[in-house]
Order: C-alpha cells, then structure tokens, then sequence
C-alpha cells in the first residue's frame, strides 16, 4: 500500500467522527464542513498533484486541520454543554463563528492561488542546482565556529544555570532585547554550526586527521546546542522546529516527500503532542500503566484529557479571530500600525515608548476590558493580523506575502547550499508557529534564529575567506 494512500485514510479516518458527533446549529456545522472540503482539497493536491517537495504546504494543512477544524469543534461541542465561552473568555455566538470561518476560507483561497502561481514563475529547476558545498565547509571554519560556540556557552554560563533552575512559571530578570540575543540568536549557532561539520564529514570519503577531529567536534556542537535549547530553557513550540530540523538534516529519509513529511506532522500534532499532554494530567502510577495498558486509554476516555487540551490557551487561533473582529467593530483597523511592532523590533520600547504592542497583547486587553479574561498574552494567527490591518485586503496581502516567501524558502531548499537548506526546512516547521501567531513574535523568533544559524556562520566564512586572501 502506498504511503499516500495511508496518510488520506488516517486523515479522513480522524475527520469522520470529528463531524459525525459535532452537534450544533446546521449552520454552524456546515460553516467548518465547508472549510473542511476546501482543505481536503489542498490535501489531495499536495499528496498526489504537487511534484515539488513543499515541507510549507504540509505544515500549513497540518495547523488548519488541528486550530481551525479539530479544536474548535471539539470547544464548541463543550461550550453547548458546559460554559459559554471559548478558552480566551470570548463568548460563543453562532453568527461570529461563521464569519471566521469564513475569513479562514477567504485566506485560504488566496493561499493557494498565489502559491501556485508563484511556483510556476519563480521556482527553478533542480537539474540546474550546483553543490556549493566546498565554499565554506572546511576545517579552519569548522574550528573557528566550535570555538565561538564554546565561547558562548562560557560566558552565558550563569545565565544558562539560572534558566536550568528557574520556574517555568516566573519571569527572568532579564530584559526582552538580551533574551532575544541570547535564546534566539547565539543559542542557536551551534545549529548552523553542526550543518557545516556534518556536510563536510559527509564529502570527505576517507578517514583523516581531520575528518577525526570534525567529528568530536560534531558531537561536542550537539551537545552545546542540547544545554543551550531543551526543555529546562525552551518551550515546546521552539523546540520542536529545531529536533525536527536535525532528523532532517541527519536522517533525511525519514520526511523528505510530501506524505512522509505530511504524516510526520499529522500524527505528531493532531495525535502524539494531545495524548503526551493528556498523559501528564494522569492521577495513575507508571508502572500500573506498564502492567495494564488498558487503564491508560480507559482513564483518557472517562477524564475527557484529550478534550481538555483542545480546550486550553494553546489551541486559542480560532477563538482569537473572532475576539479580533471584535476588536475591529469596536476600534477600527490599524491600517499597518500593528505590523511596526514587527518590522521594528530592533528598536527598543526604552527609545521608541509608543512602540505598538503585538497583536495579542491588543486583543489580549480587549478580551480582559470588555469579557473579564485574565491573560493578555494570546496568540493571534495570520488571518487576524491581516483583518487587523487593512480587513479583506489585509487579509489578502498576509496570504500573497506568505505564499511567496514561501516559494522563495523552496527555492533555497534546493539550492545546493546548505546553510539556505536548513533554514529553509527550519522556517517549515516554524509555519506552524507563525501561522498561529502573533505575527510579531513569530516573525522575530524566525529572524533572530535567521541570523544566528545563517548570517552569522557566513559572515564568519567570508571573513575568513577575505583574510585568506589578504596574505
């Protein structure tokens, strides 16, 4: 059987009982059936039309089915029976869940048209791609690299430790801009660093000197980027991008087609990452759950965990779109002011004091003034950004923007250079992240970890090079 054929069976397998047990108004159900068609029809294209490897077009399927199908219409279906609200506080109302879905499809449509339109105008074909891999995976770059990488580790080492022993639930005493340095930019050289000793280690046929040096210097640069980024210093969300960019890298089999990638997501995000979650808030011993397995699913399907990790703040997109239209009826349209926050982020709140805050802290306001909500730091996906800007033609713009950043990404997969590659396979996994939102979180995590694993390493090539050169 092929692959495909199992992913399409597992995904409609999922989907069926997903609309077969949501009771609500026709409206309401036939407002996400319709969502749904649309994006089983972007599905069906990407497993069995699509001839490029598009790693993008699976994450963007993948967070639609799971943030705006699976949570929810898992939410509805509890707020008829139970309270009257969605996680973020805003209440249910048929006629604005509609709407959304509606603003979801418009997107999506624009999605999809500009995609494939600029795939036939910008993609180049991978018979021309040419390695460039001797330009700058060398040894001296390799030794240069490690010893800035270990220099990092040395003087962040109490930073690190008090990340380590630090609560997860407490604020560092340190402000946003040297977080962001530090966890989003020199944190993450290793990673570039480890692409460089890894292709070079692959080219080279026999064992050297410095094959032999490489290679502890592969598993040291593993091991820093381990202490810098897990689970004690990182939240899930940025860790993920990174592991899976390494089975990329290191097992590349593993998800390099379009079903492969396409299950990998699906079972780990609508599947895996729910019942880890669920498995936490178990009140059962290890090892009764070793001896008797049963007692896992019978105590997930009599507590209801799956349902209440698609009821939490984490699966909020959906809901946030509706408490954004609000905001708008009440507000107006930023007419692009929410987007500075963004694409200046490198100017510090000390110096720019009316620096606009992210879109979900905005909205996070309006739901604690107007619906008694309590947390202002919510999640805001690109569909809402866009709304919040310039309405319908906000929305249109985010969808065009996306689509061809995401061709240029493409490009950059096969390109031959392998620092482009990964940050390119990076910024994939990442979709997931800034589709959720907001867009200027998720848009200075992707620069920030830009600049680290990409510009960083090549500026220090070039140096290196131009140095060379000089003598």
């Amino acid at each position: 059987m092929k692959l495909k054929t199992i992913v399409t069976f597992l995904y409609l397998l999922i989907s069926a009982p997903l609309f077969l047990f949501f009771y609500t108004e026709a409206i309401v159900w036939i407002s996400f059936f319709i969502n749904y068609l649309f994006l089983t029809l972007l599905a069906y294209y990407h497993l069995n039309l699509e001839k490029n490897y598009s790693p993008f077009l699976s994450s963007y399927i993948v967070f639609n089915f799971l943030f705006f199908l699976v949570a929810p219409i898992i939410q509805i279906s509890s707020i008829e029976t139970n309270s009257l609200s969605f996680p973020n506080g805003y209440p249910y109302n048929s006629w604005d869940t509609i709407y959304s879905n509606f603003l979801i499809l418009f997107c999506n449509i624009f999605f999809i048209l500009s995609y494939i339109f600029f795939k036939k105008k910008y993609i180049n074909p991978i018979e021309n791609v040419k390695s460039i891999e001797s330009n700058y995976s060398t040894p001296v770059v390799i030794f240069v690299l490690f010893i800035g990488c270990l220099l990092i580790g040395i003087f962040n080492y109490n930073f690190l430790i008090d990340e380590y022993i630090r609560a997860s639930w407490t604020q560092p005493d340190r402000s946003i801009g040297s977080l962001l340095i530090r966890k989003k930019v020199l944190f993450l050289i290793p990673l570039g660093a480890i692409v460089i000793t890894y292709k070079y280690l692959k080219e080279k046929k026999i064992v050297t000197n410095n094959t032999i040096i490489s290679l502890f210097i592969l598993a040291s640069l593993i091991l820093l980027l381990l202490i810098f980024k897990n689970p004690l210093t990182e939240k899930r969300n940025a860790l993920g991008p990174i592991y899976i960019t390494l089975i990329y890298l290191f097992y590349p089999k593993l998800i390099n087609s379009n079903s492969k990638t396409f299950l990998f997501l699906f079972l780990s995000m609508i599947l895996i990452f729910p019942l880890m979650s669920a498995f936490t808030h178990l009140n059962i011993p290890f090892d009764e759950i070793i001896l008797k397995p049963q007692l896992f699913l019978n105590s997930i399907i009599e507590s209801g965990s799956i349902i209440k990790v698609f009821g939490s703040l984490h699966y909020d997109a959906f809901a946030n779109i509706m408490a954004t239209v609000d905001y708008v009826s009440q507000n107006g349209y930023s007419f692009g002011y929410q987007l500075l926050s963004a694409l200046f982020f490198f100017i510090p709140r000390s110096i720019w004091i009316s620096k606009p805050l992210s879109t979900g802290q905005v909205v996070g306001n309006h739901l604690i003034d107007e619906h008694g909500f309590l947390f202002n730091n919510l999640s805001n996906p690109i569909v809402s950004e866009g709304y919040i800007n310039f309405g319908f033609a906000g929305i249109i713009l985010m969808a065009i923007l996306l689509s061809f950043f995401i061709v240029k990404f493409m490009n950059w997969l096969n390109s031959g250079d392998s620092l482009n590659e990964i940050i390119a396979f990076y910024f994939a996994i990442h979709l997931m992240f800034l589709l959720r939102g907001d867009f200027t979180n998720g848009f200075v995590y992707f620069i920030g970890t830009m600049i680290g694993v990409l510009w960083i390493p090549k500026m220090i090539i070039k140096s290196l090079k131009y140095g060379q050169s000089e003598k």
